[in-house]
């Protein structure tokens, strides 16, 4: 028994306004012909490309984040992540970014899955990366000019009682971390 045989199939663009152009993502209205033939209107938050990086060390320690986000008007806690360049790929853009973002280097970094945060509005799609480091060897920091992190390493028990407890909310890591614990993770 084949489970929706018939996913993945697109819709035909028929129309598509541009009503804002930004930095990291743009509005767009358009009009389509879905695979089932109905006509519809619909906005699009037209956004980049990003990963989420779970970063491990040895003793089971998890890289974490907190940094201000504006769609809370709060610091949150969360595990590194960003945008992805053009011409990157997830792993490159994860390596990146978490030097960036925390100094700490990536080893064997790879792709556990990726997932959309809202496809009913948004084209993003998340890489989550899974990668280790030394907590001995660490980068330069490289902030973009309206950025500041803080890092911390807490113990793998810790991050799951902080996602547990509300505290760490982003749904990119949430995800991460189930699909580490669930799948990925040697128990």
């Amino acid at each position: 028994m084949a489970i929706f045989p018939k996913a993945g199939r697109a819709g035909k663009i028929l129309a598509q306004e541009d009503l804002y152009q930004g930095p990291i993502f743009n509005l767009v209205k358009q009009t389509i012909e879905t695979p089932d033939g109905l006509k519809v209107k619909r906005d699009l938050i037209d956004h980049g490309n990003a990963v989420t990086i779970l970063a491990l060390t040895p003793d089971d320690q998890v890289v974490l984040n907190s940094e201000y986000r504006v769609g809370q008007n709060a610091e949150t806690i969360s595990l590194p992540a960003g945008l992805i360049n053009e011409g990157e790929d997830p792993i490159t853009a994860a390596k990146r970014e978490l030097q960036e973002e925390t100094g700490y280097i990536a080893k064997s970094p790879q792709v556990m899955t990726q997932i959309t945060s809202s496809e009913g509005f948004t084209s993003e799609i998340v890489s989550l990366v899974l990668t280790h480091i030394d907590p001995n060897e660490h980068g330069e920091r490289h902030f973009d000019h309206d950025e500041f992190v803080n890092t911390q390493l807490v113990p793998l028990v810790d991050v799951i009682a902080l996602m547990r407890d509300g505290k760490l909310r982003s749904a990119q890591a949430v995800c991460a971390l189930n699909w580490y614990l669930n799948f990925e993770r040697d128990n």
